[in-house]
């Protein structure tokens, strides 16, 4: 008998969110492996409500809802993004009847979305098994356990043991041959852009970063598989590819730069986007080059911050040095300052006001924009261990308080109105850039 799976990206819960290129990529894949089986899959998707703006990019449809109490200290509207609740209800009673629910999270201070998502599936579905995958669950394990009403949390990669999990709840997956690319099972209407994923994991280990964890061994996927994937994605009408990679120009020589010359020789119209953020170490002349021909639109290099004995504590990846030489590299080929931003982060421990001034000079004499980032710990990363240690946070912080916006307000020790002008500040350049 074929078992009906429904697959289900829950509703984002936060004081700001935005689309930029955001797709639930682990579940998708985890629906194209499942797609070798005798399965019906149904997706759904809380977060796909948003405008259609530059480069597919957009504001996610949003409605105000009332704040967790431990947030009421927060000067900000905290809002619900994606679809309504009944249209989610809707999208659920139509995908009816359905043996089992497969749910991701992503960030742990979203879980307020996970939990009212299950909620809502409780009322319509009653006792179907939940199962929650995901870096929420991953991270925040016996917090998932406790709060979100799934019946499953699950640690890592779900396709990796996936028959373990149907197994405990009586299912089987029968075998039925090939399965297909999540893009060709039908579970968006349209395809305004693509996630490209072309490694796993990331060989550096930044003590604010928490991709060792998530994701462990670094590996690279074949450049001709890449290629083909956005070559099939192109014949769907995907113009815009958002790169999800933590380390995308790692060993550049056999990865990134072969799969980019293949596709400048195809002619391949298309754009290229980096919303993770790239090493600056590792942009030379010839990715510069290649990075021009085949359309990088949107190029965000990570800094962090500009003060090096910071740089060396939390991992040592780049150095100001590297940013100026990148920079110099690409605007060498004609890139403009305008389509190269540069992240640069505030709170992180110890990190004090003069030093975030001091990163945002520096942007500003290279002529590129500056992204300020706010810091937010991650469990089982360094920052947390020395946050913990110093006696800054509890190790069993509840995640909410790890959001990037409650983190800077309650823990940065940020005078709030200075903080202010240095974004408005920030704010001004960028528009002149």
């Amino acid at each position: 008998m074929k078992l009906n799976i429904l697959l289900v990206n829950p509703w984002i819960y936060d004081f700001a969110a935005y689309n930029f290129w955001v797709r639930p990529l682990g579940l998708l894949k985890v629906a194209e492996y499942l797609s070798a089986f005798d399965t019906r899959l149904t997706f759904i998707d809380c977060t796909d409500a948003s405008s259609n703006k530059r480069f597919g990019t957009g504001k996610f449809r949003a409605e105000t809802v009332e704040k967790p109490e431990i947030l009421r200290c927060v000067p900000r509207l905290y809002k619900r993004y994606g679809i309504s609740i009944d249209e989610f209800k809707r999208r659920v009673e139509d995908a009816r009847p359905f043996d089992i629910v497969l749910m991701t999270s992503a960030m742990g201070y979203w879980y307020p979305g996970v939990r009212k998502t299950i909620e809502v599936l409780r009322d319509i579905a009653g006792d179907v098994p939940v199962v929650l995958g995901g870096i929420y669950a991953t991270l925040y394990h016996e917090h998932a356990s406790q709060y979100s009403g799934a019946d499953f949390i699950y640690r890592g990669s779900l396709r990796e043991s996936i028959t373990f999990v149907f197994s405990t709840f009586g299912f089987r997956l029968k075998w039925k041959g090939m399965g297909n690319p999540y893009y060709r099972l039908g579970l968006y209407e349209t395809h305004p852009y693509a996630p490209l994923l072309t490694t796993k994991g990331c060989p550096f280990r930044c003590t604010y970063c928490a991709s060792g964890i998530l994701t462990g061994v670094f590996m690279k996927r074949k450049p001709e598989e890449v290629l083909r994937e956005i070559t099939d994605l192109h014949s769907l009408g995907v113009r815009d590819f958002a790169f999800y990679d933590d380390a995308l120009l790692v060993d550049s020589g056999d990865h990134i730069k072969p799969i980019l010359r293949d596709v400048h020789a195809l002619g391949l119209h298309v754009r290229f986007h980096t919303p993770n953020g790239l090493h600056a170490r590792l942009i030379d002349e010839e990715l510069a080059h290649l990075m021009k021909e085949t359309h990088f639109s949107t190029i965000r290099l990570s800094l962090e911050t500009a003060y090096e004995q910071r740089q060396e504590a939390t991992g040592g990846k780049v150095h100001k040095r590297d940013v100026a030489c990148a920079v110099s590299h690409l605007k060498g080929h004609n890139i403009p300052g305008r389509d190269i931003g540069v992240y640069l982060m505030y709170g992180l421990p110890d990190q004090g006001i003069t030093e975030v001034k001091e990163g945002v000079r520096f942007l500003k004499i290279l002529g590129v924009r500056v992204h300020l980032t706010e810091f937010s710990p991650i469990r089982g990363t360094g920052s947390w261990d020395e946050l913990v240690r110093r006696g800054i946070i509890d190790d069993d912080l509840d995640p909410l308080c790890t959001n990037n916006t409650v983190y800077s307000y309650l823990y940065s020790g940020y005078d709030q109105e200075e903080l202010d002008e240095v974004r408005l500040e920030v704010k001004k350049y960028n528009a002149s850039v």
